[in-house]
């Protein structure tokens, strides 16, 4: 059961960053606008701010950096991104020398990073996941977690409890621990992992309603036994005997089956083809179909405002297919961050505000059509 809060996602009205990356500081205003288009030369800092961004996610960002890599090279070896959203809440994640957390503040008082999701749902699609449909099932995992996460916002913190709890058992069974604390351990890990296989199988359900052109399908232990009708109780007790029976498994958590194993996979219907056997360019079609059907499935079914960060991931579409895209967005009441090298390019994205970076500054910020 997806858990629905009162707290409805909005869009970024201000965005201040303080020696982050290659930024010593700069500062983005919306203006209100759904779109916001980030262009310059490569190598200005655009994917850098997209970067700050996806990091008020609450998660480790849409490059998984190292924080201290995230600090600007020759700044005091920290970082600050802030953010002011529409509802005028204040957002930031900050991370200082010689501290080995980054840290979360809603409205000036300390707060999990977790929470940071109940305010911004942000997904993103980067040059990395060209390669999602051929690549490992470890990254398709993380996209669609990330995706699902965006709509259940308690799925992430789930994800990460699963593979801390996996970890523990691994070292338990290595150290010959008692049979009392391996019960309890079996007995957590499989109340989470059924969690985990139950929020991606109806997020998966859910997201099949609003595509056309595809499909995606979830593939996994326990989340097949859900498919197949099993209770979420009956599924719990099934993989707690699993777990029982697999105490000689004393090597890497990943020689376990479970959630931390699943895949994800997607059907072309119109080519009847599965998407890692269609070309380049339908599968990065594929690709923005998901996130089009994604927008509309937060809005609809939860009336909380989609986050959209797009790296390069438009400006290689033709004119048709980009204005299209940008329609369907603002359907969806999302909004966007995209970049590109040309801002010609997006000169009919309507409702845009136009940001020119270079060198890590911002120049210049035009307001396009409404």
């Amino acid at each position: 059961m997806f858990i629905l809060f009162t707290i409805m996602s909005v869009m970024i009205d201000v965005l201040t960053l303080t020696d982050f990356r290659n930024h010593n500081a700069c500062r983005v205003i919306t203006h209100g606008r759904n779109n916001v288009i980030i262009v310059g030369p490569n190598g200005a800092g655009k994917t850098a701010i997209l970067e700050a961004v996806s990091m008020l996610s609450g998660e480790r960002g849409m490059r998984g950096a190292d924080m201290r890599d995230m600090a600007r090279f020759g700044g005091a070896g920290g970082f600050s991104i802030f953010a002011t959203l529409a509802d005028e809440t204040d957002v930031s994640v900050t991370f200082a020398s010689g501290d080995s957390n980054r840290r979360a503040k809603i409205d000036g008082d300390n707060a999990a990073l977790s929470e940071l999701g109940k305010h911004l749902r942000i997904v993103w699609l980067t040059p990395r996941e060209d390669r999602l449909f051929v690549d490992s099932a470890s990254e398709r995992r993380a996209f669609f977690d990330r995706l699902t996460g965006a709509f259940d916002v308690t799925h992430m913190g789930r994800v990460a409890r699963l593979s801390k709890l996996l970890s523990e058992r691994a070292f338990a069974l290595k150290s010959g621990a008692d049979v009392h604390w391996l019960n309890a351990l079996d007995a957590q890990i499989a109340g989470v992992a059924v969690a985990v296989a139950a929020a991606r199988v109806q997020y998966a359900g859910e997201l099949n309603y609003f595509l056309g052109r595809c499909a995606v399908s979830v593939a996994g232990k326990i989340e097949q036994m859900l498919i197949d009708g099993m209770s979420a109780g009956d599924a719990e007790r099934a993989y707690l005997e699993y777990l029982g029976g697999a105490r000689e498994l004393v090597g890497d958590k990943m020689i376990l089956d479970g959630s931390h194993k699943s895949d994800f996979g997607v059907f072309n219907n119109e080519l009847q083809l599965p998407a890692h056997l269609t070309s380049t360019g339908q599968q990065k079609t594929i690709l923005l179909d998901l996130i089009l059907a994604h927008a509309k499935l937060i809005h609809i079914k939860t009336g909380a405002r989609p986050l959209i960060l797009l790296d390069e991931a438009a400006a290689h579409l033709d004119k048709n297919a980009r204005a299209n895209l940008f329609a369907a967005l603002s359907a969806a009441n999302a909004q966007v961050w995209a970049t590109g090298i040309d801002m010609d390019v997006f000169k009919d994205v309507p409702n845009a505000v136009f940001v020119a970076c270079e060198n890590g500054q911002i120049n210049n910020i035009l307001l396009g059509e409404e």
